[in-house]
């Protein structure tokens, strides 16, 4: 039944979508980690904005204005989060689809081996998007890094006079 298919072909075939898989379960670790960093950093934001509401901070006027700022970063860069953590779900169950239909197709038959090579191209395609999203959801968090830099350098600005 298997004698189309070299023992070098159906190896590589095994093991190519488990590495893929192994690939987009690393980036999904992370991106969870950058998911939960967001949230942490949303609460601390949200205790300043408390501190000022009860008058504990200078400058109100110019914290809440870059808080409103440094919240639209963070809502930005969570949808960003959010969207790459769908992608990259949907390519790695691409990737065990086309395992799956690897073996299936070797049961079966020669006949529908693109199969499994079409599921993992897609697979590769939402693992790209996912990796482009992760890309510009950075530059966000470097946005949001340079507003802290910023606004820093103005209180300290500040305490000098």
């Amino acid at each position: 039944m298997f004698e189309s298919f070299s023992s070098l072909e159906i190896l590589s075939g095994m093991i190519t979508p488990a590495v893929l898989v192994s690939a987009s379960a690393s980036l999904i670790f992370s991106t969870a980690n950058r998911l939960g960093r967001i949230f942490d950093r949303v609460n601390l934001l949200k205790a300043e904005v408390e501190k000022i509401l009860e008058g504990k901070f200078e400058f109100p006027e110019e914290r809440i204005s870059y808080l409103k700022n440094q919240l639209s970063i963070q809502r930005k860069r969570a949808v960003l989060i959010q969207r790459s953590m769908a992608f990259l779900y949907t390519a790695t169950s691409l990737f065990v689809i086309s395992s799956l239909s690897l073996a299936i197709t070797l049961a079966v038959s020669k006949e529908y081996s693109w199969i499994p090579i079409i599921v993992a191209l897609f697979g590769g395609v939402f693992l790209f998007l996912a990796s482009a999203f992760l890309l510009y959801e950075s530059r966000y968090n470097l946005t949001f890094i340079m507003g802290q830099i910023e606004f820093t350098e103005f209180l300290q600005q500040k305490a000098k006079r």
